[in-house]
């Protein structure tokens, strides 16, 4: 398990063993991250008992069982429940993933469901990351379409070629696994912008409409923003969407030193 940036001098102890729901045959056992800004305490992990034959098959409907039936002050973030929001993804059996999409099966049969905020991010609440400094991130690489010609009556036009190169890239859903998997991104995020920007600026770079490549390019030519990169694969490996974010950040480095020559 990753290792969670947590308040000044606090440790993780052993938090509160919910009571097992009556007459249930079928239960599952998961360990859940809390901590509460509010509370003064040092963070702590519960223990909670969901019945598996009156729930949901994600992660997610677990999670949302017990905010429900047992402790309505567990926080987390959810939304679309499809895998397209971004917005749950969390760190469960030492996996960065998506709670929605992630099935309850997938962990082993018989064994606790670990449930922990994404890695190395200050905890807001519980299961909330705060991701402030990485949609700053985001932001500064220009995640838009940057032209200096005229606009078109209708529509920027762009071949079937030119527009199957960026499948990989647009499907990125902006929900932190990636970067917050990367131990070049815990030890600088200050700096290196870390995979998700870098995926997003190379879907940018490498489509025919933009026509600031240049600029996006000099922007990225720095020793942290790009090169602290060292191609561990841990984006690639844990993106819950099956995207390379590795490779991307490849593609980048790679105009960059055509560029030079």
């Amino acid at each position: 398990m990753a290792e969670f940036r947590l308040p000044v001098n606090s440790r993780i102890t052993t938090g509160k063993t919910w009571p097992k729901p009556a007459g249930a045959t079928n239960l599952r056992q998961f360990d859940i991250y809390r901590w509460n800004p509010d509370g003064g305490k040092n963070p702590c992990v519960d223990t909670y008992f969901v019945d598996m034959d009156n729930c949901g098959p994600m992660i997610l409907d677990a999670l949302i069982k017990i905010k429900n039936e047992i402790d309505p002050t567990l926080t987390f973030r959810r939304s679309c429940r499809e895998g397209i929001c971004g917005s749950c993804a969390m760190n469960i059996d030492g996996i960065n993933t998506l709670a929605c999409i992630y099935g309850m099966d997938e962990v082993k049969d018989g064994t606790v469901v670990k449930v922990y905020p994404l890695p190395h991010m200050p905890v807001v609440k519980d299961l909330i990351p705060d991701l402030t400094h990485f949609y700053a991130q985001h932001a500064s690489i220009m995640p838009w379409l940057e032209t200096k010609t005229n606009r078109p009556q209708k529509e920027w036009k762009q071949s079937i070629g030119d527009r199957k190169k960026l499948d990989g890239l647009y499907e990125c859903v902006m929900c932190a696994c990636c970067s917050t998997s990367c131990p070049s991104y815990w030890w600088n995020s200050d700096k290196y912008l870390g995979p998700a920007a870098l995926l997003h600026a190379y879907r940018w770079i490498i489509d025919s409409r933009d026509e600031a490549t240049g600029e996006r390019l000099d922007e990225l030519e720095d020793p942290f923003k790009l090169y602290r990169c060292h191609t561990i694969m841990n984006c690639t490996k844990t993106c819950p969407k099956g995207l390379n974010p590795a490779k991307a950040i490849a593609e980048i480095k790679r105009m960059q030193v055509n560029r030079v020559v």
